[in-house]
């Protein structure tokens, strides 16, 4: 198909729709499939097991329809149906964030054989319309940094980058041999938690809280906090790597399952990034029973220290506000 760039007004163009949960969930993950899976990570993928399982449970979407603004599921947004099928979409996810309402544009997509024509953009602006007509806060995206089409379409829109973080994974390995160093992995002692929190708060900024599924004060020491963990099953493991007396890195396992991940490092601008590759390396040969391990950084912080430790980015993200 010929591709021929057509003004599109959002608003009123007769292609567009808002999404309808009863009938178009399974159509919808089929084009997400289709347009992002080459660069889908497992959390991706379930999410997409996750739509269309929910496409078939006739009870799940009576109750869907009824809870668009609480569920993390795609329930909102608008699609853009073109020769009897939907060739576009734009999802908009709810959040709250101390009372306040966020929303996430999401699952921005144009199948490819209907692209350059401005449908993208048209559904973009249009659930930015739905937000705003809905009292948004912030609205939120995130965008892959090797996509300068969709970056340069978002600032024309009026978002702006806040934050840039990379996706690492890497496969546990018990056969790993450790460096040769004077730094020492050690348990997270209670002491340490002052610095610990200090770098956290830098690392996981407060901009982004609103999308963690983690509270990093479930780390903090103490009996209740113990109490409060056995009581949801938290299965928390925390070491840290010091040399001598001196604080240099902490690392968290905390799986949650789901979208969030699981690792939680913590450096200061001055740590030595011989202790996170350390502390890395000790993940992957303790953590055996999991197919993957990943976390989340700052893009450009420690990246070497990170690669040393069999690491690889699966992606970075811009996190953009309008």
């Amino acid at each position: 198909m010929s591709s021929v760039t057509i003004p599109v007004k959002a608003q009123d163009h007769p292609h567009i729709r808002p999404l309808n949960v009863l009938r178009d969930l399974s159509a919808v993950a089929d084009l997400i499939e289709l347009c992002f899976s080459p660069t889908m990570d497992n959390d991706g993928q379930r999410y997409l097991s996750d739509m269309r399982r929910a496409s078939r449970d006739d009870s799940f979407l009576r109750w869907a329809s009824r809870m668009t603004e609480t569920a993390s599921l795609p329930l909102m947004g608008y699609i853009w149906e073109q020769d009897g099928r939907i060739v576009g979409n734009a999802s908009l996810i709810p959040f709250r964030s101390r009372g306040q309402r966020v929303y996430l544009v999401a699952n921005v997509a144009t199948h490819p054989d209907y692209r350059r024509q401005g449908i993208g953009r048209a559904l973009t602006e249009r659930v930015m319309k739905q937000a705003r007509d809905k009292k948004a806060t912030a609205i939120w995206l995130h965008v892959r940094d090797d996509n300068p089409g969709a970056i340069k379409l978002y600032e024309e829109l009026g978002f702006r980058e806040i934050a840039r973080r990379s996706t690492w994974q890497a496969g546990p390995d018990a056969r790993l041999s450790y460096p040769v160093t004077d730094i020492r992995i050690v348990p997270r002692h209670p002491h340490f938690w002052p610095q610990q929190q200090e770098w956290l708060r830098r690392l996981h900024p407060e901009v982004l809280s609103w999308y963690q599924t983690w509270n990093p004060k479930a780390l903090r020491p103490g009996i209740g906090n113990w109490l409060y963990l056995l009581f949801v099953d938290f299965n928390i493991r925390q070491w840290a790597a010091a040399r001598r007396d001196e604080l240099l890195a902490t690392l968290t396992w905390m799986p949650q399952g789901g979208r969030s991940e699981s690792i939680y490092a913590a450096t200061g601008l001055g740590s030595d990034p011989a202790a996170l590759t350390l502390l890395l390396i000790h993940a992957r040969r303790t953590i055996t029973y999991r197919p993957q391990l990943s976390f989340d950084y700052p893009a450009g912080e420690m990246t070497e220290a990170i690669r040393a430790a069999g690491f690889t980015v699966r992606r970075t993200l811009l996190w953009m506000r309008a």
